[in-house]
């Protein structure tokens, strides 16, 4: 008897749950169907949340442990990865590269926000945050397309304003150079980016022997021209010179492995999201420009970049 009677109360509770499931999912229909009709511009920005940005973060999850379990399966490094693996692993950092914190401060910035958002009518005071803090609060995933576009943007921006100082720390090392003729052509070079001009890459790969040894090797590099980098990289720049060097080369040398991957793969296998994120994370603000562009850019920068040791 009392065997029946558990199974009868656990029924009973499954029933009145499911009742409840289903009565909340009612409830949050008509909510969202008000939500679109009287405030569509909110209504874009919560179905960008509660659904889109959602479902894009546990893909990624999922996706990111298939990567690993793969790594350790087979046994293979982070280099040993094709180009969409590597660049995945990547935007959440694996092992000692860097955005595998990024990633851990967007998951953990994402749980209150996903916890104020589970209440069906709780959930607009989400959408007030996203519309008035989207880029403070919000992680990429709840970003809409407008917001991506306009947030790259204006990092793109701050980025743009570190390059005078990476150009100006690069002439003023340029003056302790040894060899008078390299030191003469690479101090041309940096009045030409500083005029407008955008140097060929053989001229560019014609002055690589000079980053290789003092003043221009990163460890010899003075403290504020590393710093400048650090900002063009998207690096924090505030941390003591031997965590800056460190962290500079890591992301480095992730781009390389990258570029090599990338270059295997092939540009044209490469969809327009790809090039553009791959152009924006070499340096360009791809957000304005066409695949041609995007593809052209990269070509001459694969041309460079896989030809260094």
């Amino acid at each position: 008897r009392s065997s029946v009677c558990y199974r009868s109360t656990k029924a009973g509770s499954r029933s009145f749950l499911a009742a409840l499931v289903s009565k909340a999912k009612r409830i949050n229909g008509r909510y969202e169907r008000f939500l679109e009709r009287t405030f569509p511009r909110f209504y874009v920005l919560y179905a960008t949340f509660t659904k889109a940005g959602v479902q894009a973060l546990f893909l990624e999850v999922k996706e990111i442990r298939k990567i690993k379990s793969k790594m350790s399966r087979q046994r293979l490094s982070v280099q040993q990865l094709p180009y969409r693996e590597m660049e995945r692993l990547r935007q959440v950092r694996h092992g000692a590269w860097d955005t595998f914190w990024q990633f851990r401060r967007d998951v953990i910035k994402a749980i209150p926000i996903g916890v104020i958002a589970i209440p069906p009518f709780a959930n607009f005071l989400v959408i007030v945050l996203m519309y008035f803090f989207p880029r403070q609060l919000l992680i990429r995933y709840f970003w809409t397309p407008n917001q991506q576009v306009e947030f790259l943007d204006a990092y793109d921006a701050i980025r743009r304003d570190s390059y005078p100082d990476v150009v100006e720390s690069l002439a003023l090392a340029a003056r302790s150079l040894p060899e008078p003729q390299l030191q003469k052509r690479l101090q041309e070079l940096c009045a030409e980016v500083q005029r407008g001009s955008q140097p060929r890459v053989a001229e560019l790969y014609a002055v690589r022997s000079l980053f290789s040894g003092s003043p221009l090797g990163l460890n010899k590099l003075r403290v504020s021209h590393v710093k400048a980098l650090s900002q063009v990289l998207f690096l924090t720049p505030h941390l003591p010179a031997f965590f800056l060097r460190h962290r500079l080369r890591s992301h480095v040398l992730e781009i390389r492995h990258l570029d090599r991957a990338m270059l295997r793969l092939g540009l044209g296998q490469l969809s327009e999201e790809e090039l553009k994120a791959a152009c924006y994370l070499r340096g360009l603000n791809s957000t304005h420009l066409g695949m041609s562009e995007c593809r052209a850019w990269l070509e001459q920068w694969l041309g460079l970049s896989c030809k260094l040791q």
